[in-house]
């Protein structure tokens, strides 16, 4: 079989430090932090009070009030980066589109979580009779993003959720490369999308001692490989990309961004939501994705990692990276850019996806922010890209997305070239 070259060639975020592709690129490269005090609900008893919301954010801006009442706050984020990717790539301009060939791969980690505890918690504040809304299952359900997206633009190719946790968005896009790659289809919208700034998702994760508990200080508290890192900050929103059969994407004249070349796919089988810590796995899922790739690992310029800012995490990741490219390690740009957008969970993998084929594309690398002390468990002599986005050729880099239950991901995207 001879296998196929995917591209990418549109791309659509909305995120809490920019609410299309150039505001969140160009917030990333200036160091955003998108961390301020919760809105969507009273937090005064939470031990963490503050998360990266998605900002201004109006939906009625995108789709009249009675369609909106349909969707979850996770499938409306799906929907509205998704456009923006799907016009962006010009799609569906293209002569002759087989929408029997274009598919859609959409994840989210929890799905409709909001509406899930806004209709149980009616339910048992009530008399018990059950007053559930009809849209009440369709909007809860983690698959009805790419329902939707595919019923509103005729798109009957492959459609389905991928469910990861953290790493979902991720598996939509390795899914997306493969079914392309072996011709199953000519391109796919993927990416990922989460609304989990709530009650239950909040209390939960304070719970299992996953958040940071910063509350004086939010825009600080998502630090990367730093030594007082306490946990994680949780994000909302979405992340789409189109990827595309090279061939197909060349005869409709579509502009390309960068090409992806790899995915490693692995599990930990360690533990149910703590990370292998010698980060075999991890190492494992990296060094796939840049065998499958054709390069070696001295060709990796750039790592986008999962780097949530947890005490355990990061040090098995970046034990992982020293595992697969030994001293080369030191000669790649290593950020996290959940420094700046927080964790957005189900979509985490997509937008930072994104902000990895940007950094190919234009060869400069986001910072990892909100560094102050060095983690004696983290080798110092690593470029991790602390404060300021650096200018650097870039023709390979990797973006790696992990998930409670030991799922990783590892993406490799190196810049197009015709």
């Amino acid at each position: 079989m001879e296998l196929k070259r995917v591209v990418i060639t549109g791309m659509g975020a909305l995120t809490p430090i920019g609410n299309n592709l150039n505001d969140y690129w160009n917030a990333l490269l200036a160091g955003t932090c998108g961390a301020a005090p919760i809105t969507h609900f009273d937090t005064s008893k939470f031990k963490t009070q503050f998360a990266c919301e998605v900002k201004n954010f109006d939906i009625n801006q995108f789709m009249d009030r009675k369609e909106a009442r349909k969707h979850d706050l996770y499938s409306q984020y799906g929907i509205v980066a998704s456009d923006e990717a799907i016009a962006d790539s010009g799609l569906l301009s293209a002569a002759n589109l087989d929408k029997d060939r274009v598919g859609v791969i959409w994840a989210s980690g929890i799905g409709g979580l909001m509406s899930l505890f806004t209709e149980v918690s009616e339910f048992a504040t009530g008399d018990g009779t059950p007053r559930f809304g009809p849209f009440f299952i369709p909007r809860m359900i983690a698959d009805i993003a790419a329902g939707h997206i595919s019923i509103k633009n005729g798109f009957r190719g492959p459609n389905f959720a991928t469910v990861s946790a953290c790493a979902s968005s991720a598996n939509a896009l390795a899914d997306a490369y493969t079914y392309i790659r072996i011709g199953k289809a000519d391109a796919f919208v993927c990416g990922g999308s989460e609304a989990a700034v709530s009650i239950p998702a909040v209390a939960g994760f304070n719970a299992m001692h996953a958040l940071s508990t910063r509350n004086d200080d939010p825009a600080t508290a998502s630090r990367p490989f730093d030594k007082d890192r306490d946990g994680f900050v949780l994000g909302e929103g979405a992340g789409a990309l189109i990827l595309e059969e090279y061939e197909h994407a060349k005869a409709r004249g579509a502009k390309i961004y960068a090409e992806v070349v790899g995915a490693g796919l692995t599990a930990d089988a360690h533990h149910m939501t703590a990370p292998d810590p010698e980060g075999t796995s991890v190492a494992r899922a990296m060094r796939l994705a840049v065998e499958e790739s054709g390069c070696k690992p001295e060709d990796v310029d750039h790592i986008n990692t999962h780097g949530t800012s947890t005490p355990v995490g990061d040090v098995a990741e970046i034990g992982g990276i020293l595992k697969v490219f030994g001293e080369h390690a030191y000669k790649i740009n290593i950020n996290s850019t959940k420094s700046c957008t927080g964790h957005l969970l189900g979509a985490a993998g997509a937008i930072e996806a994104i902000a990895t084929t940007l950094a190919v594309k234009n060869d400069i690398v986001p910072p990892t922010i909100n560094h102050f002390t060095d983690d004696p468990d983290i080798d110092s002599k690593l470029n991790l890209t602390f404060g300021k986005a650096q200018k650097r050729t870039v023709n390979l880099a990797l973006s790696n997305t992990f998930g409670f239950g030991g799922h990783n991901v590892s993406i490799a995207i190196r810049k197009y070239v015709d």
